[in-house]
């Protein structure tokens, strides 16, 4: 379930404090101090939670069967395997009496957001935002460095990896495919646009059937889940957090959403300055054949949801295609 794109889910609704006193004894976490909704939550299923034993961080009422599972696996192996700032140690309780649900509750990291507005206003130096897309490009570097022998998604029951049907290709150009035709519900869609989509997938296929390095996807990096930190004029990853969609498959796949936000603020070489400090540390071949589909698979979600929920914010005039090249044909 991991790979399933979720437009909305499951809000965690009123929560009394003696719900989170409760929660905090079985855990032996303290007394209760203070409680709020997190501003930048995960779509409404994250609770600031402060107790005198320190800051957590409460996620209940999960997206799916085995969603918090799949999270703590995740965590689990980052925090064991990697320098990496994760949510560990990250705490289930898979009974439902407290509150309705089942949950789990981990350390509140350090730091703070890199889109907030705290921190764009003083994001003013050109030598700041470098170091932040270095950053970036390093940790999904790091991330990227887990490898597995298959491509596939984390199997809660089995806590195994469970193989994509077919091959990896198989599953992403399917995607890709059904993301696009779901846009046609909400928009225009030509059949010019159709073969220009086959056309960019064609031009890839073989790459992707001899793609046989499975590394871990984080599957949603984006400033929303990391946290930032200056200490001594230097910037650090002082946290990263939110496994939902995390998969086995093919690395790149995690670079098209900042690549994206860079490319939509008009900061082209900040995303140029993001994607070089990536392949500085991985391998070069076959980069721009990969990151071409990747795109199109963001450029699909990003096309069929600001469509149908009435938030385009592009000329509403540009066909898919004329939107969608600026992305897929960036290059370095």
């Amino acid at each position: 379930m991991t790979t399933q794109i979720y437009f909305a889910s499951n809000k965690l609704g009123v929560i009394s404090n003696h719900q989170l006193q409760l929660m905090l004894d079985r855990f032996s976490l303290g007394t209760l101090i203070s409680s709020e909704k997190t501003v930048l939550g995960v779509m409404g299923q994250t609770m600031n939670i402060s107790s005198s034993t320190g800051d957590y961080i409460l996620k209940g009422n999960p997206l799916f069967h085995g969603q918090l599972l799949e999270e703590k696996y995740f965590v689990d192996h980052l925090h064991q395997h990697s320098t990496l700032k994760v949510p560990s140690p990250y705490f289930i309780d898979e009974a439902e009496d407290i509150f309705g649900w089942n949950y789990s509750i981990m350390p509140r990291l350090p730091g703070t957001h890199m889109n907030a507005p705290d921190i764009q206003r003083i994001l003013t130096t050109t030598e700041d935002k470098e170091q932040l897309a270095e950053l970036m490009a390093n940790t999904l570097v790091e991330l990227h460095g887990w490898k597995v022998a298959q491509f596939g998604e984390f199997d809660s029951l089995t806590h195994t990896v469970r193989p994509f049907k077919g091959s990896y290709r198989t599953w992403l150009y399917s995607t890709i495919r059904y993301w696009v035709n779901d846009a046609t519900k909400y928009s225009v869609i030509t059949n010019q646009d159709l073969a220009w989509v086959e056309h960019i997938l064609e031009g890839s296929q073989d790459v992707f059937d001899d793609l046989h390095s499975p590394t871990f996807v984080m599957g949603d990096f984006k400033p929303e889940n990391f946290l930032i930190h200056k200490h001594n004029d230097e910037w650090t990853i002082s946290g990263i957090f939110d496994f939902t969609t995390s998969y086995f498959g093919d690395g790149i796949a995690d670079l098209p959403k900042i690549t994206t936000m860079y490319l939509e603020n008009g900061d082209e070489e900040l995303a140029r300055r993001f994607l070089s400090s990536y392949l500085n540390s991985t391998e070069h071949q076959t980069f721009k054949d990969r990151f071409r589909i990747h795109m199109l698979h963001h450029c699909a979600l990003v096309w069929g949801c600001a469509k149908a929920t009435q938030g385009v914010t592009w000329d509403d005039d540009l066909s898919f295609t004329e939107w969608a090249k600026r992305f897929i044909e960036f290059s370095i």
